[in-house]
Formats: structure tokens, C-alpha cells, sequence
């Protein structure tokens, strides 16, 4: 199977590649004027579908690379896992069949132990201390190098606010979240977390989990508000609590075989669509959150803000966490993003 989708990628960028160029016509490699107006058609991978925040980056990248080329220079999104899901994505970008990818920082674990500096649970409160931090030059300076020994460039971080609880059962102590089976992404930072509150999280395909808290399999989920509201989790929901446990990052990076093989020209062209991307991304992130809420809260489920208390009490549980971090990233590395 990965044989054949990667044969049908191939297949797919090739007719790329011969759509732009019949724009420009053939007139034979020794026409002058055809390098002058030659056309580049590149794809760009998502797993998200199309009404999200990770397609609004994407596409915002993709319209500025057209602008400040030119016109010379195409990027094509393809949303809702159109080239494969996550670790297909990765594993392509990796080997330049797909340049670029954005995507969500959880899957990227498995490839690049460092990236689990990002579930480090509760360090963050505010998603602008998130974004400075991310965005500090040392920081960032240290992260990319954690890619660049992935085989990628970063080219920026953008987010969707922070992930929350969703639940049917109102949570404002920690004795509240004692048993509660709540679905988790298959990830055992993230599972180590749940633990530690009392919670009994089970890892679950996401296309699975609207069933599941309809037929009462779980009894809670885990997601930044974009996602709850996409996906109508909230209908089967009467609380969301707004833990505000991990922030949700997204990515957006390029394959550096595939960046290095570009002329400096495209590569300074590609980074500034880039990062004019990332500040678009997080600003139409920041409004969309806002418009969620008010979404959910229209529908009768309640948002239950966690004391200061319990918000302390959750931070202290998140040590064994830590802990367990330390053990398989770089001790500078959750230092400087810890600010400690």
C-alpha cells in the first residue's frame, strides 16, 4: 500500500509539474524567455479538513508564496489527509515527495523524541506567553535544530488556542476527575497527565469519539475548541471545562533536502510567506476561539473556568510528567521552553 500511494504521488505532482508548465506553453529549452516566466506547482499536506485553522495557515502561506513570486511559484493544499494521514505526511515530507506539511506537533513525537518538549502539561496559562515563547529567537533557534536532524526545515509555529476538557460531569475539584474515562490521543505524556488527576484515559481513532460520548463508551474528550465545535462534540457534552492543559501547535514545515535544492532567492521568498502565515493564522485562531464559545454556550453547555485552587493543585500532579520527559528530552530544551 505505501508503495502504491507513493506511486500515486509521484503520478499526482508530475501532472502538477505539466499543468503549470502548459501555461507558459513549450516552446523548447532554448526559448530565453521560458526560464523567465517557468512555473512551479508544489504540494502542501494537511490531515485537517478544510474549515479549520490548520487549512487557514496553509492556504495563507500558499496565496502569499504566489505573491511575492510572482506568480512563479505554486503551492497546492491538500487538506482532510488527500496525500495520507500524519505519519505518512511526515514520512513523505522527510523524503521530499511532499514539501510541505502542517500539522499538529503530537504525531511528530515518534519521529523526534525532542518534540515532546511541547506536552509538557500546564506550563502556560496565557497563549501569548505560548507564542513568545515559541517565537523567541533561542528557543527557536534549539527547536529547529531538533528538526533539521529530522530531515525538515520549521518554518513556523502557529496554534489553536488550548486544548480543553469536554465532559458531562462538572468538574471543580480534583476528586472530579477521578474516573472518567476520557478519550486521549495515542500518546503517553498526554495519557500520563489523565492519570495523574484520577481521570482513565483511553486512546481512541477520533472519527470514533462523537459515537462514543453518544453510546457513553467515554465519558470525556480532550481538544482545543476548533476541533469540539467542527466536530459538534459539545452536543453530546454538558460541560467544557477549560483546562487549558497543553496548547495546540501547529506546524509548518518543508522537507531541507527540497529547501536546500532551492535557489536563496525562493528559499527567502518561502520563509516570508511563512512568516506572514503564522501571524495570520493565530489572529483569525484568536477570533474563531472567541465565535466557538459563544457557539457552545448557545447550545446550553456550560464553560466551567477552574479555580485557582484547583488549577494548583492540577500543576503539582504534573511533576511525575516532567519527570518522565526529562528521561528522553534535552534538559536545555524543556529549560528554555519552561523558562525556568
Amino acid at each position: 500500500m505505501k508503495k502504491y500511494a507513493k506511486r500515486s504521488l509521484a503520478l499526482l505532482m508530475a501532472l502538477g509539474m505539466i499543468c503549470m508548465t502548459a501555461l507558459t506553453g513549450c516552446s523548447g529549452g532554448n526559448d530565453e524567455s521560458t526560464s523567465e516566466v517557468q512555473r512551479y506547482a508544489w504540494p502542501l499536506g494537511t490531515s485537517s479538513p478544510e474549515d479549520t485553522v490548520t487549512q487557514i495557515y496553509a492556504e495563507k502561506f500558499a496565496e502569499e508564496v504566489d505573491r511575492l513570486s510572482g506568480g512563479k511559484m505554486k503551492i497546492q493544499v491538500y487538506p482532510n489527509s488527500v496525500l495520507g494521514g500524519d505519519r505518512e505526511l511526515l514520512e513523505s515530507c522527510k523524503d521530499g515527495d511532499i514539501p510541505f506539511v502542517v500539522q499538529n506537533t503530537a504525531p511528530q513525537v515518534t519521529f523526534m523524541s525532542d518534540i515532546a518538549v511541547f506536552d509538557m502539561p500546564c506550563v502556560y496559562d496565557d497563549i501569548e506567553d505560548v507564542r513568545a515563547t515559541v517565537d523567541d529567537e533561542e528557543f527557536y533557534a534549539k527547536i529547529q535544530e531538533v528538526y533539521k536532524s529530522g530531515g525538515y526545515e520549521l518554518l513556523g509555529i502557529s496554534d489553536q488556542g488550548f486544548r480543553v476538557m469536554s465532559t458531562n460531569k462538572k468538574v471543580e475539584s480534583i476528586s472530579d476527575f477521578k474516573g472518567q474515562k476520557i478519550r486521549t490521543m495515542e500518546n503517553s505524556y498526554h495519557m500520563m497527565f489523565w492519570k495523574q488527576l484520577g481521570a482513565s484515559p483511553t486512546p481512541m481513532t477520533f472519527s470514533e469519539v462523537y459515537i462514543g460520548l453518544q453510546q457513553g463508551t467515554i465519558d470525556a474528550q480532550e481538544n482545543p475548541y476548533e476541533v469540539i465545535v467542527s466536530n459538534r462534540l459539545y452536543e453530546q457534552q454538558d460541560y467544557v471545562v477549560e483546562t487549558n492543559h497543553l496548547p495546540h501547535l501547529l506546524t509548518l514545515i518543508v522537507s531541507d533536502e527540497f529547501m536546500q535544492g532551492l535557489s536563496a532567492d525562493q528559499q527567502d521568498i518561502i520563509r516570508q510567506a511563512a512568516e506572514t502565515a503564522k501571524q495570520y493564522s493565530r489572529e483569525q485562531s484568536d477570533a474563531r476561539i472567541a465565535s466557538r464559545i459563544e457557539e457552545i454556550e448557545a447550545s446550553g453547555t456550560e464553560i466551567v473556568v477552574p479555580s485557582d485552587e484547583l488549577r494548583a493543585e492540577i500543576h503539582e500532579r504534573c511533576q511525575t510528567v516532567y519527570d518522565k520527559l526529562a528521561e528522553v528530552v534535552d534538559p536545555e530544551l524543556m529549560e528554555a521552553y519552561a523558562g525556568e
